[in-house]
């Protein structure tokens, strides 16, 4: 996943929301709209574009700056004040209307499309404002806790100024978590408050924050990182440590006594958001902006169902194929059913010592080892390659025990800061080694890494399209990646079947689980929110269903309960795009080339899926017609 995925930064609500901003994506024309003698672009849709980018880099610095190589408001921290929130959702609309009512005289294919995805966000963060989701700031995945100590990563640190910029930063961190405590007042007092099991691991995260070892040692706190690399006698390293030690330690300090003694037992009891004081509307909502399609909670609920039973086909016929079941422990006659084979099954791949590390460097020293092996075979799959490297980090320990088991964080070529996997190495015992093939080919290349890389480095294309995202194509893709590892590695070849970087029956399986994961996804994110499930039933149906273990079961359905309808994008994401592939062989048959199919498809960055089809459609046509010229 990219940490969280998106939601919609690009109408600036999302950090409002208290979630991580989302990662960057942008969009240019494929191969046969860039026509050198293309014609002029509307110099007011331009005018529009510059005023929106300016306006939302103020807003988010710490995350549009990045994203499009500018370092102007780096001594900036996003204002998430109510007065805040509610004057930018008045702006919001403006755009929205002034847009809405442009002259679209003279407009190219490439400026409506513009206009017509930005439209398209501004509507989508007009109908989730009035869930005022900022009076929620904080949870067990986001918040002031959470993504402000982990900022000093991800900022350019090349010249001096940048140094003034990150103290000038830290200055405003108290008023941030200030904000932050305002507004879940606010949400108290309007009913409006998130499950307290979402916000439980919220406190110790706070509470590490608030170490009182920083008090003494302030240079240990995440917030000196940058300052490290400067001379002791550098001003700015006093003033820094000055500011942790007395500053912003007691405000942590503050945020963890307020979520502990007045938040938590405000808090609801409840876990779907349909029991919430903006009710089910709220999950409606939830699902349109994460699939961007027009889905009901039976629509997911059922399509779960239908691809549960379909992953737990292939998953028993994969156990046969492994040492498990040929050496005798999983013969079929040794059990009753199906079922308590693949219990057993499950059992062994949780318990046997074999299957995980108890070294947190050699988990990491892994994940290098299949990032370095895909990276090789990337021409296989695409034409296009990014320029931006990046490479596997340790999620921080203050924010793993409620961590999931990997995220990925975006970086910039013109800031020089690289993309990164992060990996979770917390509770080894928990973090399978068939798991990690799949979450590699997820997090890095061909997914998350490679499909937000190429985003950034689109040219011809206005930077505030690199800002938007839609969680079901990101997420979506992301999914499909794992799957492209059948397609590649060495000629290995298990009972005349070709399984690529899966030759190995329990990396396979690993595959398989991650893909029942998302299908459970929807099965439990729906049965939460919209069917009335308790947190046991969802963490229940989820381990008796794939071979997830229990921490991950318990982190996953909390997850979903803090984050309603984010988990289903994935699944209903990647059936979309293997459904666009599908399409493509049937009808191209020999002359479908895959490169030339995936170049297409991240082509225009981030789309919402049916824009997203419409444009491969296009595509499709255009390669029908010159495999009939030719």
């Amino acid at each position: 996943m990219t940490r969280p995925t998106i939601i919609a930064l690009a109408a600036g609500l999302s950090l409002a929301a208290g979630l991580a901003p989302p990662a960057p994506a942008a969009a240019s024309g494929f191969a046969l709209e860039q026509d050198a003698a293309a014609p002029e672009r509307s110099a007011d849709l331009r005018a529009f574009m510059d005023d929106y980018l300016d306006a939302l880099h103020k807003r988010n610095p710490e995350w549009v700056g990045l994203s499009i190589g500018s370092d102007e408001y780096n001594h900036m921290l996003s204002d998430s004040s109510a007065q805040a929130q509610l004057a930018w959702t008045k702006r919001v609309l403006s755009w929205y209307m002034t847009l809405k009512q442009m002259d679209r005289a003279g407009f190219t294919e490439d400026d409506h499309l513009d206009a017509d995805l930005m439209l398209y966000q501004f509507s989508t963060a007009i109908e989730a404002s009035g869930l005022k989701r900022w009076q929620m700031p904080v949870n067990s995945m986001g918040g002031p806790q959470v993504w402000l100590p982990q900022m000093g990563g991800r900022v350019p640190l090349t010249t001096g100024e940048h140094y003034d910029d990150w103290v000038a930063r830290l200055r405003q961190v108290p008023t941030a978590i200030g904000d932050a405590i305002d507004n879940m007042r606010l949400g108290i007092e309007e009913g409006r408050v998130p499950p307290k099991a979402a916000v439980e691991p919220a406190v110790d995260q706070a509470m590490a924050q608030a170490s009182e070892g920083y008090l003494s040692n302030p240079e240990a706190s995440p917030f000196y990182t940058p300052m490290r690399a400067l001379d002791e006698s550098d001003a700015r390293t006093a003033e820094a440590a000055r500011i942790i030690a007395e500053e912003i330690t007691p405000a942590y300090a503050e945020l963890a006594m307020f979520l502990q003694n007045e938040y938590l037992p405000a808090c609801r009891e409840t876990f779907g958001i349909s029991d919430s004081v903006d009710g089910v509307r709220a999950y409606e909502i939830a699902l349109r902006e994460h699939t961007t399609l027009e889905l009901t909670a039976d629509d997911v609920h059922n399509t779960g169902l239908s691809e549960v039973a379909r992953i737990r086909a292939e998953m028993m016929e994969t156990i046969q194929r492994t040492d498990w079941a040929s050496d005798g422990p999983g013969s079929r006659t040794r059990f009753a059913s199906e079922d308590a084979l693949f219990a057993a099954f499950v059992d062994y791949l949780r318990t046997d010592e074999r299957f995980y590390y108890d070294d947190p460097n050699d988990l990491l020293v892994g994940y290098r080892d299949i990032a370095k092996r895909m990276d090789a075979e990337m021409p296989k799959l695409f034409g296009m390659m990014t320029r931006l490297p990046y490479g596997v980090k340790e999620i921080p320990l203050f924010a793993a025990k409620s961590a999931p088991t990997a995220y990925y964080y975006s970086g910039s070529v013109s800031g020089g800061v690289p993309g990164n996997f992060m990996a979770n190495t917390y509770a080894l015992d928990q973090r399978p080694k068939y798991d990690m093939v799949a979450l590699t080919l997820h997090e890095g290349v061909p997914g998350h890494h490679h499909q937000i890389a190429l985003a950034q480095e689109l040219e011809g294309v206005h930077p505030v399209r690199k800002l938007g995202g839609y969680t079901a194509f990101s997420e979506g893709w992301g999914l499909y990646s794992e799957r492209l590892g059948l397609e590649v590695g060495e000629d290995l070849v298990d009972d005349g079947v070709y399984r690529g970087l899966y030759a190995d029956p329990y990396d396979d399986f690993g595959r398989l689980n991650f893909e029942m994961w998302r299908a459970l996804r929807l099965v439990v994110d729906s049965g939460i929110h919209a069917k009335g499930w308790s947190r046991q039933r969802a963490i229940d149906y989820m381990l008796a269903n794939g071979a997830i273990t229990e921490l991950n079961a318990r982190s996953e359905v909390d997850r979903y309960i803090g984050w309603p309808g984010q988990a289903t994008a994935y699944k209903i994401g990647q059936l979309k795009i293997s459904e666009l592939r599908a399409r493509a062989e049937e009808a191209l048959g020999d002359s479908f080339d895959v490169r030339a199919f995936h170049d297409a498809l991240l082509g225009a960055g981030a789309l919402p899926l049916p824009v997203l089809e419409a444009r491969m459609d296009r595509w499709l046509a255009n390669e029908q017609a010159q495999a009939n010229a030719g």
